[in-house]
């Protein structure tokens, strides 16, 4: 299918969602959190804050990265990438959260309610994948550093880079092609603040075996696949930090490493926990909690723990605001 057909194809199959009296469904309804007025504005406020700082931050590295001469290596490429995704990545379900936090606003239509499943899943697929090329570049770096430069060429960094993103975007497609065909007989309200795929499920008078079947297959794929890929990594790159002469370039590699995985860890058993399991009607009130690490805290965490405690971006950084404090 061409790119540009798919969303006429998208809408086509949004409309054969129907009740048994043929009446077609315009829009959903996100329950969100139940919560008072005023502890629905202290969340705003936090989350808010916590969004703005989170774009700001990634957007102020990767303008670092390009700018910077010297961050011009595969493995600040691959850091303005994961800092490019933590924008979009959040901005997809983040703002309709504040809306809901602030006006109490239920309804999603289901064109936007489809669009938000797909970007949601896609770009979090696209992070997964980009994790897992970070972890394979700092193994070559550490494990293979007469080679890293022919190993991971501009060349290799962009392929691997543009991989990423068609493959989290491809895979989806289909599951959320057949998410769409779902027909809804009961009720349109969903006990999420985003489209997930377990409260659409939940809904659904369709039989979901097969596609329940077809997401937890392709959740192993992604999630436990690429989760055993970066812990095999780090694994090798401890056995090579144990060989190094020096205490000291031991503490440093393992400092660095112990931050990166804390982060990776964060992110992957979060995802583990709502979505590696075949019944998902299951913790589905709990998931609505735990979804907002993945997406509010660490898109805030990731350019923190992957830039600020590098030595050659925060001289970077230095720089920046020196040059910004002399042209004013």
């Amino acid at each position: 299918m061409d790119f540009h057909e798919f969303p006429l194809a998208f809408t086509d199959k949004i409309l054969t969602m129907k009740q048994k009296n043929q009446t077609v469904f315009t829009e959903f309804y996100l329950l969100g959190f139940s919560l008072s007025t005023q502890a629905s504005y202290c969340l705003f406020a936090i989350v808010l804050i916590i969004y703005i700082v989170t774009v700001a931050a990634n957007i102020f590295i990767i303008v670092i990265v390009i700018t910077d001469q010297h961050l011009h290596k595969p493995m600040y490429f691959f850091i303005g990438g994961l800092s490019f995704i933590e924008i979009w990545y959040p901005s997809v379900t983040v703002p309709r959260l504040l809306w809901f936090l602030l006006t109490r606003e239920k309804s999603i239509s289901i064109v936007g309610c489809m669009a938000q499943f797909y970007f949601h899943f896609s770009l979090g697929t696209t992070e997964s994948f980009l994790l897992t090329v970070m972890s394979y570049d700092r193994y070559v770096a550490i494990c293979k550093p007469l080679h890293y430069v022919t190993i991971l060429n501009s060349k290799t960094s962009v392929r691997l880079l543009l991989g990423c993103w068609a493959g989290g975007f491809f895979i989806i497609v289909i599951l959320c092609l057949q998410v769409s065909n779902l027909s809804f007989c009961a009720e349109n309200v969903l006990d999420h603040y985003y489209c997930d795929f377990a409260p659409l499920i939940k809904l659904s008078c369709s039989d979901t075996w097969g596609l329940e079947i077809l997401f937890f297959v392709s959740a192993c794929f992604i999630i436990l696949g690429c989760f055993l890929l970066i812990v095999i990594s780090y694994i090798y790159i401890i056995q090579t930090t144990m060989s190094f002469p020096t205490s000291i370039g031991r503490y440093k590699t393992f400092s660095t490493c112990a931050s990166h995985l804390i982060v990776v860890c964060l992110f992957y058993l979060t995802n583990i926990f709502m979505f590696v399991r075949t019944n998902t009607g299951y913790f589905l009130h709990l998931n609505k909690t735990v979804s907002i690490i993945p997406s509010v805290v660490t898109p805030l965490l990731n350019p923190i723990i992957y830039t600020l405690r590098n030595k050659e971006v925060k001289k970077a950084v230095k720089k920046t605001i020196q040059k910004a404090t002399h042209k004013k």
